[in-house]
């Protein structure tokens, strides 16, 4: 998702918040990275633009896009990966053994945190969820599942 796509400048306003060309840099240096980017990619990109901008103002920079909704985070593979927000929650299945990623409807999670809801009694608010496995043509190839011993 790109933010060029949708008036982030306006969202920021509406809630009262500057559109700061520190943000403006990052959201770009986000988008750079057409799709999960991790924060050591963010920081590259804004550095080679904006050198002064230490990684402490990108990482602040990045959990308040977080929070206003504007950016989403996922732990993939041990690291913090981040991505435009779109209009509505996504969320991915991604192969841990090729890195193939195929996303998940929401309509189908929304199913699984009512659920959750429903026996644990926990509102889940999660809009971007990640489930790391195995996709079809690599369990067909036999890579081994984790925590699985082959015979």
């Amino acid at each position: 998702m790109s933010h060029h796509l949708l008036d982030y400048p306006a969202r920021l306003r509406a809630h009262g918040f500057r559109v700061t060309p520190q943000r403006q840099l990052i959201l770009d240096a986000i988008c750079e990275g057409g799709g999960h980017t991790t924060l050591e990619e963010i920081s590259a990109r804004v550095q080679a633009k904006a050198p002064s901008l230490n990684r402490a103002t990108v990482y602040r920079t990045l959990d308040f896009l977080c929070k206003t909704q504007l950016v989403v985070s996922a732990q993939i593979g041990g690291h913090w990966v981040y991505e435009i927000a779109g209009l509505t929650p996504h969320h991915h299945l991604i192969c841990r053994a090729c890195g193939t990623e195929i996303d998940l409807p929401h309509e189908e999670v929304q199913a699984f945190y009512a659920a959750i809801e429903r026996s644990q009694h926990f509102s889940v608010e999660t809009e971007h969820l990640v489930l790391m496995g195995l996709c079809a043509e690599c369990r067909r190839a036999g890579e081994p599942s984790p925590g699985h011993t082959p015979a």
